[in-house]
């Protein structure tokens, strides 16, 4: 009889598209996948071609408001309908990604004696799988903070889609309109974009394109039209179509420090320079992760409060000079694989060799 597995996580991408990367690799071991999310989670969108499950999920949040209550009802809610779910489905195993979606589905699992593994991508665990630790076979790490997983934590990275990995230069640079004759620089900023970077990128962008072909993914409604004409300047709310011969015809990379994008900058060997979310706007986690690499010799970080025209030439500047020794930092990363290393751990928990 085949093996079955349940992956779950949602409310972000970067809460789904590590599972995603899983399921190819998964259905080639003949492993029957379903996944359990919400019917309004960015989950609902982005998962196709295996069966897909839905179930209620209340957010806990870290602050008074009057939706903490009606979402506790949601939580238990969604407990009652997962542990149905998962009794019709019998898998051997649950993977847990994170989001709140997953705290119900984790925990059904565990009532019904199903083991679950979970995933965190960043520095410091979120809320939710903080939730599910103690009902967690085994961790799956992306940072190596072993210590702090009450010895349950595995460093493995984070699973990256593999048609990342398969662009071809010759064609993204076609696709931008570049020859090839200067560096290519990336810039983005996440699925929004980054205000903070596309303001100090525009307040240089003379000089930025004296030096680098640039091609900006400015995030959703972000465009610059004053900068439209500029041979050696390329702009995209962001691209879907493609993205991987983007990524192959890159030299540098500019860029938030989101788990996600980070992960694959090492998966890529792409030297990066990071401007991490500052704790005015989030938890910390974008600098934890940013200072990490920065540690790990995999990037270069500036602090967005230190961001202007001339600290971001600057660093730019500095990221050249040590492109070669942060290339070979990460070809020599066992954090690089996060796909396999990850596939390896639920392979060797199910009994599938």
């Amino acid at each position: 009889m085949s093996k079955k597995i349940v992956l779950t996580g949602g409310g972000s991408a970067g809460h789904v598209t590590p599972n995603l990367a899983l399921i190819p690799g998964l259905s080639e071991h003949g492993i029957e996948v379903h996944y359990i999310g919400t019917a309004e989670g960015i989950e609902h969108t982005l998962v196709h071609g295996v069966p897909y499950h839905v179930i209620e999920a209340g957010k806990m949040r870290r602050y008074a408001s009057a939706k903490n209550i009606s979402d506790i009802f949601k939580i238990f809610k969604g407990y009652g309908q997962a542990k149905k779910i998962l009794r019709g489905l019998r898998p051997d195993l649950v993977f847990a990604k994170g989001g709140f979606v997953s705290v119900p589905v984790a925990w059904a699992a565990a009532k019904l004696k199903i083991p679950v593994i979970l995933h965190e991508s960043d520095y410091t665990p979120g809320l939710a799988n903080r939730l599910c630790t103690k009902k967690a076979q085994k961790i799956c790490l992306s940072f190596d903070t072993r210590g702090a997983a009450g010895g349950k934590g595995i460093l493995t990275g984070s699973p990256i889609r593999s048609d990342l990995l398969t662009g071809n230069r010759a064609a993204g640079l076609e696709k931008l309109g570049f020859s090839g004759s200067k560096p290519v620089l990336l810039i983005m900023g996440g699925s929004l974009g980054a205000q903070a970077i596309n303001d100090a990128v525009d307040a240089g962008i003379d000089e930025l394109a004296k030096r680098y072909s640039i091609v900006h993914l400015r995030g959703k409604g972000k465009l610059n039209p004053a900068l439209e004409g500029n041979p050696d300047y390329r702009q995209f709310e962001y691209v879907e179509d493609g993205l991987n011969d983007i990524f192959a015809a890159a030299d540098l990379a500019l860029s938030r420090s989101g788990a996600n994008a980070i992960f694959e900058f090492l998966a890529l060997k792409l030297p990066a320079l990071l401007v991490p979310l500052p704790l005015s706007a989030s938890r910390g986690d974008q600098i934890l992760n940013a200072n990490y690499f920065q540690k790990r010799g995999y990037a270069k970080v500036l602090e967005q409060e230190n961001l202007t025209r001339d600290t971001l030439l600057e660093a730019l500047s500095d990221l050249e000079a040590h492109r070669q020794e942060l290339t070979l930092n990460m070809a020599q990363s066992t954090e690089a694989d996060g796909t396999n290393n990850v596939l390896n751990i639920i392979l060797e928990s199910i009994g599938v060799k």
